[in-house]
């Protein structure tokens, strides 16, 4: 019998996140990190260098700026494009696919902007129970 994410890569099956071993939930963590979900919104509509996309994000270090890319470069949501220079260059931009997916958290995030203040309340009235 084969496997479900034989089913799902053949594209007989759509992806279930709910099953355990569907490979959905690999793709939802990649996309659902903070990092990627702070990159992927970095990313939209502009094509950027590492440095820049590492300022504007804040707080990430080299090392997890580079494994996300890495991450989201693998699953088809971000292209990186190495120009054969010296010093080296590297530009970095979203796939029509990282676009989508990019509207999609930052749906989210958007969200969780507008509430932080109710969200911080309710957790404050928690604390003090």
């Amino acid at each position: 019998m084969p496997k479900l994410s034989d089913a799902v890569r053949s594209g007989k099956l759509v992806g279930n996140l709910q099953a355990h071993d569907c490979p959905s939930r690999d793709i939802l963590k990649h996309v659902t990190g903070r990092w990627a979900v702070l990159t992927l919104i970095a990313l939209q509509g502009q094509t950027i260098r590492f440095t820049a996309l590492k300022r504007l994000i804040g707080g990430v270090s080299d090392r997890m700026l580079t494994q996300t890319l890495q991450t989201l470069e693998a699953d088809g949501f971000v292209h990186r494009e190495d120009f054969k220079v010296v010093p080296p260059h590297v530009e970095y931009s979203l796939t029509p696919m990282g676009e989508n997916v990019a509207q999609h958290v930052r749906v989210l995030a958007d969200w969780i902007e507008e509430n932080t203040g109710e969200i911080l309340a309710v957790r404050g009235s928690i604390a003090a129970e």
